[in-house]
């Protein structure tokens, strides 16, 4: 099943699945067979030789992007795996077709790893424990929701709410 969202005169179609990432200016018929490598929670640019007029997507849970002109694109790795990103021009015609990769990045992360459960922690400078797929349950929940109460708190704090109410 597919479905597609307007976006400024495009057409952004998810065909039952995830998206890709990918980065450049000028693509060559060598550079749009290799993959595209994203990291998992960060975005990237890529720049269209021409505006694009459709996105077709493989698996929007890997991936996710937004189009902030007609040629400009970024790219969102939201979970790990692999997907495919095919971007039409006005005229159906295929401008890039590219595999999408996401990744952890693996810069400054350390796994405490107890058996068969994994707790991820963001050590940039001090370590800091941070959600990552495929972390224990228990401590992904627990992670998830200090995050929510914490945005929570600065949402209420930029509103001019006090954080106790």
């Amino acid at each position: 099943m597919t479905s597609a969202i307007p976006i400024k005169g495009a057409i952004l179609r998810f065909a039952g699945g995830v998206l890709a990432l990918l980065l450049g200016a000028t693509w060559t018929a060598a550079q749009m067979l290799d993959d595209f490598v994203v990291k998992y929670d960060q975005s990237q640019l890529l720049k269209l030789p021409r505006p694009a007029s459709e996105i077709i997507i493989g698996n929007p849970v890997i991936a996710d992007i937004s189009v902030h002109s007609g040629n400009l694109l970024v790219i969102t790795g939201k979970s790990f795996g692999i997907t495919n990103m095919i971007v039409l021009d006005a005229k159906r015609e295929v401008i890039m077709e590219r595999r999408v990769l996401v990744k952890r990045d693996e810069v400054k992360v350390v796994n405490l790893q107890r058996g068969a459960l994994r707790q991820t922690y963001n050590c940039t400078p001090q370590c800091n424990p941070t959600a990552t797929i495929g972390d224990e349950p228990a401590y992904f929940d627990s992670i998830v929701k200090a995050s929510e109460k914490k945005t929570g708190m600065s949402e209420k704090a930029a509103d001019g709410t006090p954080a106790n109410q």
